[in-house]
């Protein structure tokens, strides 16, 4: 990317620069602000790939599916290569097109991609088969050498997870929860929700402990009950008392009250 923006002025290729860091950095956890750094260093290089994949991604980050897949054709003129071939296809998928992301799925493109692409073309492909309602094609086209593999890859969280996840929708638990255990086993980074699922399909609850709704009430009342126990009590034991005893025991029940 530095590379690409030495075509530019020095000062704009700063400019623009620092636009494309927020968009990496804010992408995952706030698309809008992400979106609003890519359209600005849109309209400063709009002829730098890199700035028109960046802005890809940000508009795919905000279901702008059509923008983000006009931004990756353009990224994909300049420079003649088919990395971003997968999310093109998704974005078709998204345009409610699945079977023009199938079509993608078996272009020559794919067998051009690295290996970790064509995972993420397969994953692709696989959803567009669900959006059609061909469950059991889904799974058929995630069953891959990558799939069975022992060895722990970047991909590999994802593509267990899909799989466990098509074989829920098809019904098929008992092998739905043998490959949620698996993308947890290698989901090191916490990049699925395969615990949640897997916690799901088990029957466990997690109860958050700052549910004010859940407990936070309900122990309240207990507290107070308990206390007007106690108070009850110690009014009784201090009715045969002399009356500077049961001054005393009142100020304590006042300290206990606040």
């Amino acid at each position: 990317m530095r590379q690409e923006l030495m075509s530019l002025p020095k000062g704009l290729a700063e400019d623009v620069s620092r636009n494309l860091v927020m968009v990496a950095r804010l992408i995952d956890e706030d698309p809008e602000g992400a979106y609003g750094y890519s359209r600005v260093a849109l309209r400063l290089a709009s002829r730098v790939a890199a700035v028109r994949e960046a802005a890809g991604f940000a508009a795919y980050a905000n279901q702008k599916y059509s923008e983000a897949l006009a931004e990756f054709r353009a990224a994909r003129r300049m420079t003649g290569t088919v990395d971003l071939w997968p999310v093109m296809a998704d974005c078709e998928r998204g345009l409610g097109r699945p079977e023009k992301a199938l079509d993608m799925a078996g272009a020559p493109e794919v067998q051009k991609l690295d290996k970790a692409g064509q995972v993420e073309m397969r994953l692709v492909a696989a959803g567009a088969r669900r959006d059609m309602g061909q469950l059991d094609a889904a799974i058929v086209t995630l069953q891959s050498p990558e799939l069975a593999s022992h060895s722990v890859q970047p991909w590999t969280p994802r593509l267990r997870y899909a799989y466990a996840d098509a074989l829920l929708a098809a019904g098929r638990e008992g092998e739905a929860r043998e490959w949620f255990a698996k993308a947890v086993e290698s989901d090191k980074d916490g990049s699925t929700d395969a615990s949640d699922r897997l916690a799901e399909l088990d029957g466990v609850e997690f109860v958050d402990a700052l549910d004010e709704d859940r407990i936070g009430d309900g122990a309240i009342e207990v507290v107070e009950d308990d206390v007007t126990e106690d108070r009850g009590a110690t009014e009784d034991e201090g009715e045969g008392e002399d009356e500077g005893e049961g001054e005393g025991e009142a100020e304590d029940t006042g300290g206990l009250k606040d």
